[in-house]
């Protein structure tokens, strides 16, 4: 019994040290250090990379991207170090919970696409360089980062059955049903064909 509660609370405060690191609005912080403004009310109002492109800073928007990753990794990372393989899985799935629901701001954060790129190359860096081409590849042929992350989150659990590694499959399915939940009113435009292109001020 002792070692099934250690067990738990190892879960438990993993889970939580792993939603804290998600919840740091990265595009918030640093729309604001570099006075670009309240990234709430620039473009569509997300606190992710595409949407701090849109205030014409490119700086801006890598710097939250790799920070938005970072997130990522730090969760999986700390977690496999500390803790082990299955406790960094956990953490992997919560650190992006974080970031789409981040206490500081009201549960209303971002769409996980970049926080989901630093958990792959995180867990199983082969399955990060399969979504990275799968994103960079939809994103040359549509120029729209929400299809582009969509295509790159299925790629996700389809590789991780087919070429491995399988332990970490479930762990991709939920990602990637979180993305595609995050994303379901881009998913409305890309059918609608009114989804704005990158680049897009829009």
């Amino acid at each position: 019994m002792p070692e099934i509660v250690n067990t738990i609370a190892t879960f438990g405060i993993w889970a939580v040290i792993a939603y804290l690191i998600g919840s740091i609005p990265s595009g918030v912080i640093i729309a604001r250090v570099m006075g670009l403004g309240n990234l709430r009310e620039i473009g569509s109002g997300n606190i992710g990379a595409t949407n701090v492109l849109r205030t014409g800073s490119k700086k801006a928007a890598a710097s939250t991207l790799l920070l938005d990753m970072g997130k990522g990794l730090a969760a999986v990372w700390l977690a496999s170090a500390f803790a082990g393989p299955d406790v960094a899985q956990v953490a992997g799935f919560v650190v992006l919970i974080g970031h789409c629901f981040p206490v500081w701001l009201g549960f209303r954060g971002g769409k996980g696409v970049a926080t989901f790129f630093g958990v792959l190359f995180g867990l199983a860096w082969p399955l990060g360089i399969i979504a990275a081409v799968a994103w960079l590849g939809t994103a040359a042929l549509f120029r729209i980062s929400s299809l582009a992350a969509l295509v790159a989150s299925l790629s996700a659990p389809v590789a991780a059955y087919f070429i491995g590694p399988q332990t970490v499959f479930f762990l991709m399915v939920c990602l990637c049903s979180l993305i595609f939940l995050r994303h379901r009113g881009n998913i409305q435009r890309l059918v609608d064909g009114t989804e704005t292109k990158i680049g897009s001020k829009g």
